[in-house]
């Protein structure tokens, strides 16, 4: 005969110990690597919590060793790494500090990176060229990401290179609320917003939207086999007399800006000023960008700036507001799209 079996209560939660439910609460945690990690405290400081301690060690031969020194178990786990100069050793970092998390088990792994490194390189331009941009996706999916972070993507498309939710951030309203403070009467109404080439003629035209400005486009021609040299052909729209302000997404050794900002002073634009996310700043930029053709540049420090890169007429707006918020947003699953109205 069959043994009958006694019907198991299956509510066991009496059982529990009591705390133990409340271990198990979603649990924010942020780290940084050593690339920007001002702008990581400024974040971790606006989320009410501090960064992880971690220790790094870069031994003679070049090679980068991270550890935790607290548990990060079950976390959802936030690394803060920007992609200023030398961005193949923070790359690597950032790389290293994923295994680490992963193998640390972090519940969900998100890389915040303000600035997305090879993103440039999100097509081939030519015959047996990379795509580095989706090589990089790649490599941080395998080091144990789960989720990316990052403001105004050279490219839109490079969403698609990683395999997971990519929580693409915009520094327009940072950017926006500055000038819209600081600009004059007089010269809103001079104001005309200009697109550098004709590849982001759809942001400038949303800023010109925002700021009820009429747009101008410059066409400019680059020669592919000779890099950051650029030769403006026309502009198409009225400069003559008006404030112009140029956007980009970022600016480099400053060469498409200058030739820009010199061909709008030639057709009698009367003011230049530049706006833009990124702070690359390769050299020749500051000697170009502080030069008479130019009168601001305004950008927000998504890439540390040492200070010899600083000049009289450059504006600096902290990005660490923006990035926490999304961040709050990602961790208690609300929506980072509500923070710019829907809109790109």
């Amino acid at each position: 005969m069959g043994r009958k079996q006694k019907k198991v209560d299956l509510d066991r939660s009496q059982d529990i110990a009591p705390g133990l439910i409340a271990k198990t609460k979603k649990r924010l945690v942020v780290a940084s690597g050593r690339s920007h990690a001002g702008l990581a405290a400024e974040v971790a400081a606006a989320l009410g919590t501090e960064l992880v301690p971690t220790e790094y060690r870069t031994f003679a031969s070049g090679e980068i060793l991270t550890r935790f020194e607290v548990s990060i178990r079950g976390c959802d786990f936030f690394l803060m790494q920007s992609f200023g100069p030398p961005v193949n050793e923070w790359l690597m970092e950032t790389l290293i500090m994923l295994d680490a998390a992963k193998r640390a088990s972090a519940k969900r792994i998100t890389v915040v990176m303000p600035y997305y490194p090879y993103s440039r390189q999100d097509k081939k331009g030519r015959g047996r060229e990379p795509i580095s941009a989706r090589l990089v996706a790649d490599l941080l999916k395998t080091a144990g990401a789960d989720r990316v972070m990052s403001v105004d993507l050279h490219a839109a498309q490079i969403q698609g290179f990683f395999d997971g939710p990519v929580d693409h951030l915009f520094a327009k309203p940072v950017l926006l609320e500055y000038f819209q403070q600081t600009l004059s009467p007089e010269d809103r109404e001079k104001l005309t917003v200009v697109s550098p080439d004709t590849g982001r003629v759809r942001v400038a035209d949303t800023w010109s939207d925002s700021l009820g400005a009429p747009l101008a486009i410059i066409h400019k021609r680059r020669d592919p086999n000779v890099a950051n040299q650029v030769t403006v052909n026309e502009i198409v729209g009225d400069v003559e007399g008006r404030v112009c302000l140029l956007v980009d997404d970022m600016i480099d050794t400053g060469g498409t800006i200058l030739k820009a900002a010199e061909a709008l002073k030639k057709n009698g634009a009367e003011r230049v000023i530049v706006a833009a996310t990124h702070p690359v700043f390769s050299h020749p930029a500051t000697e170009r960008l502080s030069g008479d053709a130019i009168d601001e540049v305004v950008v927000t420090d998504t890439i540390p700036l040492p200070e010899e890169k600083h000049f009289p007429t450059l504006t600096v707006l902290p990005i660490a507001p923006l990035l926490a918020r999304a961040i709050r947003e990602v961790f208690e699953d609300g929506s980072v799209t509500s923070m710019f109205d829907g809109a790109a």
